[in-house]
């Protein structure tokens, strides 16, 4: 390669080449909510205290229990609920399912610092012991 040819680079970006910058932000979901639609700040506040998907998490759980009390009476709101339960079901299962991730990465992680550091572990285990056995 000619050294004189680096004072000329041109450097082209085809569609969907070139440097991506993204942001990761979840006030971005807030800044996009249309002012018709409510008041922003408030939505993310609201959301701070507790999270759609926890609000939505207590909504079904007294829908579901005051359906078994209480039967629907059309078949579209029969089939609604049975929908409904399925999908409480599904995500149950998908919290524990991240529940069971989670100890075994951690349980990984200890092995490895055991491995790797016995005395980094030991020391862990002197913080931790107390608050396993308590859980026990």
């Amino acid at each position: 390669m000619f050294p004189w040819l680096m004072i000329w680079a041109p450097q082209l970006h085809f569609p969907w080449s070139g440097s991506v910058a993204q942001q990761i932000d979840p006030g971005i979901f807030f800044a996009a909510i249309p002012p018709r639609a409510g008041n922003a700040r408030v939505e993310q506040r609201a959301f701070e205290v507790a999270s759609y998907g926890r609000q939505l998490g207590w909504l079904t759980e007294i829908v579901t229990e005051l359906a078994g009390q209480q039967p629907p009476k059309s078949r579209k709101a029969a089939h609604s609920l049975k929908r409904l339960k399925e999908v409480q079901a599904e995500i149950e299962k998908i919290k524990d399912s991240e529940l069971h991730k989670l100890a075994a990465d951690v349980e990984a992680l200890l092995l490895q610092l055991q491995k790797s550091d016995p005395a980094a572990f030991a020391r862990l285990g002197t913080r931790l012991g107390p608050l396993l056995l308590a859980a026990a």
